[in-house]
């Protein structure tokens, strides 16, 4: 499996499609590449014509890391992924798409490099501003209960809460994060906060938004303020796992139109 070094770690990639503009797919927060398509989470599958970059992220999956907190927060993950796409995608913007922690780290990227990104699709944007703080402190516990009673106590804990609606079908699965490493990582997601929403609202970038309901690690609250900064910007909410199968199509269609957009061609309706 190919791998890209960087700060104190390497990130394990790997790479659809021969030829095409490149498509960047981001996991959330204890995830990796593999769980996430279990999840019904990988949206690239109905792309044709691209190239279809999945990485974990530092010290999720396959990919390693330090035991440092400060190495997993959004911005440092964000430092990660500018540094993957200028190595494979050097000069040329690329399509991001990215679940909770990852659509943070896409946030994050897009403010700092907007012109490396072609479009940005945002999945279930997890707690932030007002409603981060009191995540932060479930984090911290979390981290802390892990350090002293294992992260099978950890397992057990998120086995009790509810699944949201769109999830129901999910299959149960681990955290992505050795044992070592998840009370850091948490620490690190404990840290972190989305921009400014006025620093957002001067992304000018073709944007969706795919929300569910009925997650307060995931509040539509954040999803319809993204809506409102980003200009421009598309929100779709899923209710059901049937919302969660329409995404890939809906994720196709954006990448298109913002390609359409880039070359100035209007779509033709259907």
């Amino acid at each position: 499996m190919p791998a890209l070094d960087v700060d104190h770690a390497t990130l394990v990639y790997e790479l659809a499609g021969a030829e095409g503009p490149l498509v960047v797919q981001l996991h959330g927060l204890t995830s990796c590449r593999a769980r996430d398509a279990a999840l019904g989470l990988d949206l690239g599958r109905a792309l044709r014509d691209h190239r279809i970059l999945r990485y974990d992220a530092r010290g999720h999956g396959e990919s390693t890391g330090k035991a440092d907190p400060a190495a997993y927060t959004w911005p440092a993950l964000a430092t990660d992924l500018l540094a993957i796409i200028d190595r494979l995608s050097p000069g040329e913007p690329v399509h991001g798409v990215g679940t909770s922690m990852g659509s943070a780290t896409l946030l994050h990227a897009a403010v700092r490099a907007p012109h490396r990104f072609a479009s940005l699709t945002l999945v279930v944007p997890p707690t932030a501003w007002e409603t981060r703080r009191q995540k932060a402190d479930a984090y911290l516990g979390n981290a802390a209960l892990v350090e002293r009673d294992g992260v099978d106590a950890f397992v057990e804990l998120g086995s009790t809460t509810p699944d949201p609606p769109a999830l129901a079908d999910a299959p149960l699965s681990r955290p992505s994060v050795t044992e070592a490493l998840l009370p850091s990582v948490l620490r690190g997601a404990a840290a972190s906060n989305l921009p400014p929403l006025q620093t957002l609202a001067e992304i000018d970038v073709p944007t969706l938004i795919l929300a569910w309901a009925d997650d307060p690690a995931h509040p539509l609250r954040t999803a319809e303020l993204l809506h409102q900064a980003i200009k421009g910007s598309r929100r779709i909410v899923a209710r059901t796992p049937y919302g969660i199968m329409a995404w890939p199509a809906l994720f196709a269609d954006h990448v298109a139109a913002a390609e359409h957009q880039q070359a100035g061609v209007v779509p033709q309706a259907s």
